[in-house]
Formats: C-alpha cells, structure tokens, sequence
C-alpha cells in the first residue's frame, strides 16, 4: 500500500507542475488577474498535498499504522474537491462551484489531523 500513495503523491505533484504552466502562460490575458490567482491557490495546494501523500507512503511504509490510509485518502479527496473545483471555476467561469470547495478543504484539515494522530499514537 505504501507504494499506491507514494505513487498517487508523484502523479498530483507532477499534474500541479503541468497546470502551474498552463496557468503561468495560457490562462494570463484570457482571465481576470484574480481568477489567475485562484487557479494559483489550486496548484499551490495540489503541489502541498502531494507532497503530503509521499509523506503517507513512506509512513504507512515504516509501519506507522492504518489510521494513515485515511489520512491519504482525505489528502487525495482534498486535491480533487479543492483544487479540481478551483479549476473548474476558473476554466468553465462556474461560481457555484466554489460553494464546493470548502469541502475539500475539510478533507485536507482532516487528513493533517489523522497524520497526526497516526505520528503521535503509531496509528
């Protein structure tokens, strides 16, 4: 299992670089500045939980217990609520869509917690 987020954590990490340039050299001039900038907020995110899933893989590796299985699975949760939802806003001009994305923020607060958990106790 280690390997399936490790896994997970490089294929977001390397889609968060692809869409940063799309975003840094396609999206510029087509979309309002603060629109960008939302996008921005998606990859930075993205980029951030990616990481933390290669973090879930090498901890369920040392054998830190299932409780990180959540933990990765709300991180991968969170990437696709909250950052596919600043996407979506941002390509397809759908401002309900960010009535959504607060949801994702909670899979990633819950996921920082269950990482947590799983470090303090051995999860």
């Amino acid at each position: 299992m280690p390997q399936l987020f490790v896994a997970l954590g490089a294929i977001a990490a390397g889609v968060a670089v692809v869409l940063g340039a799309f975003g840094a050299h396609s999206l510029e001039g087509r979309v309002s500045p603060e629109r960008v900038e939302t996008f921005r907020t998606g990859v930075e995110y993205q980029m951030y939980h990616a990481l933390a899933l290669l973090v879930v893989g090498w901890a369920v590796a040392q054998g830190w217990g299932p409780i990180l299985h959540w933990a990765g699975y709300c991180f991968l949760a969170g990437i696709v609520i909250f950052s596919g939802t600043l996407y979506l806003l941002v390509l397809t001009d759908t401002g309900w869509l960010g009535a959504i994305t607060p949801l994702g923020g909670v899979a990633f607060i819950v996921g920082w917690a269950l990482l947590a958990w799983a470090a303090l106790v051995g999860g």
